[in-house]
């Protein structure tokens, strides 16, 4: 990847002259090394938006390459705040839409924000489980997802990635440190899911499970099963 000099010098240039070296860098990068193979991308032609795209997380490089597949799409995506403190993973906020979002918190203005733009007929990415899986294997979605398809009424489609996990292997130390390899990388999208109805009898925190359950189920049968994860035993 990069060294820290030229990184810090990206770094100080005027953010549409950094916007142009970012997608001209990323994409000579998954073009270089990933060897990307889609499944079912046929179907998002007759989704009327806005959609929520939402999908398994391995790498920093499932938002790269979902931007590259669903640059037609009008997608803004859904990404941590934490990433802008890295140089390299700042990158990525100059190449595609973003709303940032404290993780692990209720970060009611960015959920305002994700609400806001689907309303206006918008779509949004976002990866459920709110970081990368350090296993390869799903762990579970965080629930906020159910508020912003409920407030939004919105359409859910999964999707499924695996194989980036080669492609931009996590380094626990670093994030900068992250290096690009050859790697084949796959992609498949689902079925859109409509949320169920609360029973009648059913407890809040019960029915959001259950749905949660169903959402992310949704994503593990698009992936082969030793990524499933938490989500192993899908009826």
């Amino acid at each position: 990847m990069l060294s820290k000099p030229v990184l810090g010098i990206i770094n100080i240039l005027p953010d549409r002259v950094v916007s142009f070296i970012a997608k001209r860098l990323l994409d000579s990068y998954i073009n270089k090394y990933a060897n990307i193979k889609t499944h079912g991308m046929e179907k998002i032609k007759d989704i009327k938006s806005p959609i929520i795209f939402i999908c398994n997380h391995l790498s920093n490089a499932d938002g790269i390459i979902m931007n590259k597949l669903l640059k037609d799409d009008n997608v803004t995506f859904v990404a941590g705040v934490k990433l802008t403190d890295n140089r390299l993973t700042k990158l990525g906020f100059f190449v595609a839409k973003t709303i940032q979002v404290h993780p692990n918190s209720a970060d009611k203005d960015a959920i305002s924000k994700i609400v806001s733009t689907l309303k206006q007929g918008n779509n949004i990415m976002i990866f459920p489980e709110g970081t990368r899986s350090r296993s390869g294997k799903m762990i579970e979605g965080k629930k906020g997802l159910i508020l912003m398809a409920k407030l939004s009424k919105a359409t859910i489609l999964p999707m499924g990635i695996w194989g980036t996990e080669k492609l931009l292997p996590i380094n626990a130390s670093d994030m900068a440190l992250e290096k690009f390899h050859h790697a084949d990388v796959n992609i498949s999208i689902g079925d859109p899911i409509t949320l169920q109805v609360k029973d009648k009898d059913e407890a809040r925190d019960e029915y959001y499970d259950r749905v949660m359950n169903e959402i992310m189920c949704g994503i593990a049968v698009l992936i082969p099963e030793q990524y499933r994860g938490v989500y192993s035993k899908i009826k």
